[in-house]
């Protein structure tokens, strides 16, 4: 006779019983009430009574069934995804051979602190450089966390340093000092978390003013942005200004990338000082015209970021760059891209005539490049 299971898979089981599957009601073994149940939670007509019966299912017959490699996958994943993730079960999931280390590396990027605090207990994560790996970009670890899972991952044979980039947290600590002061003052003045030009990435700031990002924003955006980033905007509107100060240095690219529109100064200036940052991250920072002013100073002050063509190019054709900056950076500008200067409507009609004469200049000259 085949499993209950099947039958319900099949439509082949009365309503009646399919109502009191959803209610966990079956006589039944746990596991293979777990497995009705989890199919059930996507049923159209019985779904929301399913999910609900999950959320308060037995917690013992929950742990036997997910630390046994036999359970099917559709319930160990059911478990994994986060908005059904129940604390007590999250060990013995991540333990489970059936989970695979690329599964848990997916999650160890994006994990809360409650998530992360599983991991770095999980005997298997903390011996995997699979998942290891994702977790060092996880802002919620503290720390000790961070330097304990730079450690492991140098007894597995990675180069951490070489790999990652990493800054440690003496280095960010130092950091902090030596702003403290700014630090400080920000803090005592409690600001929210602001983004220069809103929530609209490709809305230019005027005159550098931020929009705070409420939870109303957040929800504004949706079908804007992806759930990903709002998932992520989510996050630092919750942290303070030295906790988005540490996302910056030690975070994510996705991070970063948001971060640089922050309201804050130290923040928006900690992730240029971040040796994560990539030079194509630098190229788009350089060209967006909805950061701070001292975001575009601060990229034109490092000579290494200056090696890079681009970034000077971009800069100079940025209508937000200061002039002084761009006056004195054209000058590094090859001749076809002073020409284009001379052009761009958007920057300053004095930017715009000093680059149509050194133009002209360098091509009487026989001066170009």
């Amino acid at each position: 006779m085949p499993r209950l299971i099947e039958m319900i898979k099949q439509s082949a089981v009365p309503a009646g019983v399919m109502r009191s599957a959803s209610r966990g009601a079956l006589a039944v073994p746990p596991a293979e009430m777990l497995e009705i149940l989890v199919y059930l939670s996507g049923h159209p007509m019985f779904g929301e009574q399913a999910r609900m019966t999950l959320a308060g299912f037995d917690e013992a017959g929950s742990l036997a069934a997910i630390s046994d490699p036999n359970t099917p996958h559709e319930v160990l994943n059911y478990f994994l995804a986060p908005r059904n993730r129940r604390p007590n079960l999250l060990l013995p999931l991540f333990n489970n051979p059936s989970v695979s280390e690329e599964t848990l590396a997916a999650v160890a990027e994006t994990a809360t602190r409650e998530t992360t605090e599983m991991l770095l207990a999980s005997p298997r994560a903390m011996a995997s450089a699979t998942i290891l790996k994702p977790l060092m970009n996880n802002p919620n670890l503290t720390p000790e966390e961070h330097e304990n899972v730079s450690r492991s991952l140098s007894k597995l044979g990675v180069d951490v340093a070489a790999e990652f980039g990493t800054v440690s947290d003496v280095e960010v600590t130092e950091w902090l000092k030596q702003h403290a002061a700014e630090l400080a003052a920000e803090e005592r003045e409690g600001k929210p978390f602001m983004l220069v030009g809103g929530m609209d990435e490709d809305q230019p700031g005027e005159a550098e003013e931020a929009t705070e990002i409420t939870s109303e924003a957040l929800a504004a955006a949706k079908g804007k942005e992806s759930e990903e980033k709002l998932s992520t905007m989510q996050k630092l509107a919750r942290m303070t200004v030295g906790e988005r100060i540490k996302a910056a240095m030690l975070g994510t690219k996705e991070e970063r990338s948001i971060l640089i529109r922050d309201g804050s100064k130290l923040v928006s200036s900690a992730v240029l000082a971040s040796p994560k940052v990539s030079d194509p991250e630098i190229e788009n920072f350089s060209n967006m015209k909805n950061v701070r002013e001292n975001v575009l100073r601060d990229i034109a002050r490092s000579h290494k970021f200056m090696k890079n063509y681009v970034v000077v190019r971009n800069l100079c054709n940025n209508p937000r760059t200061p002039l002084d900056l761009s006056l004195s950076l054209m000058k590094g500008l090859m001749a076809p891209d002073l020409k284009t200067l001379s052009m761009n409507k958007n920057v300053p009609e004095t930017l715009r005539k000093m680059s149509a004469r050194l133009f002209q200049t360098r091509a009487k000259g026989g001066k170009g490049e």
